[in-house]
């Protein structure tokens, strides 16, 4: 039995005919770009989170950037951010003009260690961008903290974490701004590229809704980019958020069945979840110090993996210009060389993840 890494065809037959109706309403009102739908889905995730001001654009990466821009980063200004995330957190910073300053993770939950935030700040420094990786919120009352003694603004990068919570407050909601992530594999994703951005503050939420939109409608008050949601797109999310729950609570259980049948196996290390915070696994990620030859028997098994990340941002050619060194991200030089993301998604078949945890234990 072949098991895929991660299997949205599965999702997209359980919600066919609502979806299917979804796309021919969208189809028929010709309502392709921006329109009801995507007002309607605003609406929705903005009171799913709580936030009063939810501002759709094309991508999560976008998101960033146009927060970035919203907050007034640019030149000579520097933004703090993990060392383990995907290279959107940072290039954004790059695009904005900023420069981008690294800081390693923490042992357990692969975050942004806030006990090494401070010795990275100096008068250039302007913002933090904590990614709440994996799906696991990142430990966000020292990094306030250290924000507010520095007057630093926080853009929570919440691409992997929809629902996640930090001693019961969502992620998204504790920054100044906040951006999520509708890639098709995310834990809420569309059929193609969407994101959005969350903030409480109205002056910013009215630059990121005018800047996305090539600096506004008929009357261009500045220059902008073109960053809009499809009202496909947000046709299909319409109808995915009121499963998000379940699917989270479905995700959850799963991850329960791995920590406790994958801790039991020697050179097994199975993610933790800090006291206080709920972990939503949008990524499975265990580790293993061989991990490569691990990899390589489970797919002789035909079980889908990925690695996530197989290096840490600063060790990337993109980064060369930086020299930095191992010793500089001792936590996440080791992380990337042993981590391993294993199968986790709706609609995972209880045999499923019992042939990938018997898998491992005869590895």
């Amino acid at each position: 039995m072949s098991i895929p890494f991660v299997d949205l065809h599965r999702q997209y037959v359980a919600l066919q005919k609502e979806i299917d109706a979804a796309i021919l309403e969208v189809i028929r009102e010709s309502s392709y770009i921006r329109g009801p739908h995507v007002e309607e889905f605003e609406k929705k995730f903005g009171e799913l989170l709580g936030m009063p001001h939810c501002i759709s654009c094309a991508n999560g990466t976008d998101a960033i950037y146009i927060v970035l821009r919203g907050l007034g980063i640019g030149p000579d200004d520097e933004v703090i951010t993990t060392a383990h995330s995907w290279i959107s957190t940072s290039e954004t910073i790059t695009q904005a003009g900023a420069r981008v300053v690294f800081v390693d993770t923490e042992r357990d939950t692969y975050c942004i260690d806030p006990s090494k935030i401070e010795a990275k700040i100096n008068k250039k420094t302007k913002a933090i961008i904590p990614v709440h990786l994996y799906g696991h919120s990142a430990d966000m009352e020292p990094i306030l903290a250290i924000a507010q003694k520095y007057g630093l603004k926080v853009i929570e990068d919440c691409s992997q974490a929809h629902l996640a919570t930090y001693h019961e407050q969502m992620t998204g909601t504790m920054g100044d701004a906040a951006t999520f992530s509708f890639y098709p594999g995310k834990n809420l994703g569309a059929m193609g590229d969407a994101g959005c951005i969350v903030t409480k503050n109205t002056n910013l939420a009215d630059f990121c809704a005018t800047y996305a939109r090539h600096g506004g409608k008929n009357e261009h008050v500045m220059e902008g980019i073109n960053s809009r949601m499809d009202g496909l797109q947000a046709a299909i999310l319409n109808v995915k958020i009121s499963h998000l729950f379940s699917w989270t609570k479905e995700r959850r259980a799963l991850a329960c069945i791995y920590n406790e049948e994958l801790g039991k196996i020697p050179g097994i290390t199975t993610p933790v979840e800090r006291s206080g915070c709920k972990h939503v696994y949008h990524l499975y990620v265990i580790r293993c110090e061989k991990r490569d030859s691990l990899r390589a028997h489970l797919t002789r098994k035909e079980i889908g993996t990925g690695l996530n990340y197989p290096k840490a941002l600063p060790f990337y050619k993109a980064y060369a210009y930086l020299k930095h060194r191992p010793m500089d991200f001792p936590s996440a030089h080791h992380h990337q060389e042993r981590i391993l993301s294993i199968p986790i998604f709706p609609f995972m078949k209880m045999e499923e993840q019992k042939e990938i945890i018997q898998a491992i234990r005869d590895f």
